[in-house]
């Protein structure tokens, strides 16, 4: 897993640019709220949703994995990585909920319902996988299946804390050189259509996954 630590850092950070993950959240709060301890506040909510969503996707495939082979779990994630690329091509409608007067928890449940809808999950889940079944390579079929589920669930837990360690940290620098220096002014005419550029990064991980 350690050759995967990087990758996860920057998928993690990837995350952490798109405003629709959360600094963009982190910098209302502030304004509305005209304080920058608000700032600070929406960022352990927001890493804590994110991980959820993280782990949550591992985990599903850690069961899943129980009744069918890696190799078909593999194929299975790639399917669903470029469906949901494909959708989001078609469909790039955002989560609402619960408005802008949200407590921590509000926050990390908008934060899960972010990471999950954008896939954030089954992009790492093929960084977990392909380690697993590296670990498993080699044994014999009941082996290797044992082998296989305690090998993700080990590289689950690892994956989920250097993927959101990488998330929170961008995401936390951005929502506070926008707060502080920059404002959201610029997002008019700097604007960059990430929703465009996540759905191709969908579909190009779910190919290259299986390719």
């Amino acid at each position: 897993m350690t050759d995967g630590l990087f990758p996860l850092l920057a998928l993690g950070a990837g995350h952490g640019i798109n405003p629709a993950m959360g600094w963009l959240f982190a910098v209302a709060l502030g304004f509305q709220r005209q304080r920058r301890a608000a700032v600070w506040g929406a960022l352990a909510p927001l890493a804590v949703g994110h991980a959820l969503a993280i782990g949550s996707a591992v985990a599903a495939a850690g069961v899943i994995g129980l009744v069918v082979p890696l190799g078909v779990l593999k194929w299975g994630t790639a399917g669903l990585l470029v469906g949901l690329g494909l959708f989001r091509l078609v469909r790039s409608r955002h989560i609402t909920y619960g408005g802008m007067q949200v407590n921590a928890r509000e926050l990390a449940t908008w934060s899960f319902l972010m990471a999950s809808a954008h896939g954030a999950g089954l992009m790492i889940l093929p960084l977990v996988i392909g380690d697993t079944h590296t670990a498993a390579h080699g044994h014999h079929v009941a082996a290797a299946s044992m082998i296989g589920l305690a090998g993700m669930e080990w590289s689950g837990v690892l994956a989920t804390l250097v993927h959101t360690a990488g998330y929170l940290l961008v995401t936390g620098l951005i929502a506070v050189i926008v707060y502080e220096r920059v404002g959201t002014r610029f997002l008019r005419t700097a604007w960059v259509n990430l929703d465009l550029i996540w759905a191709v990064v969908l579909i190009a991980t779910g190919l290259a996954t299986v390719f």
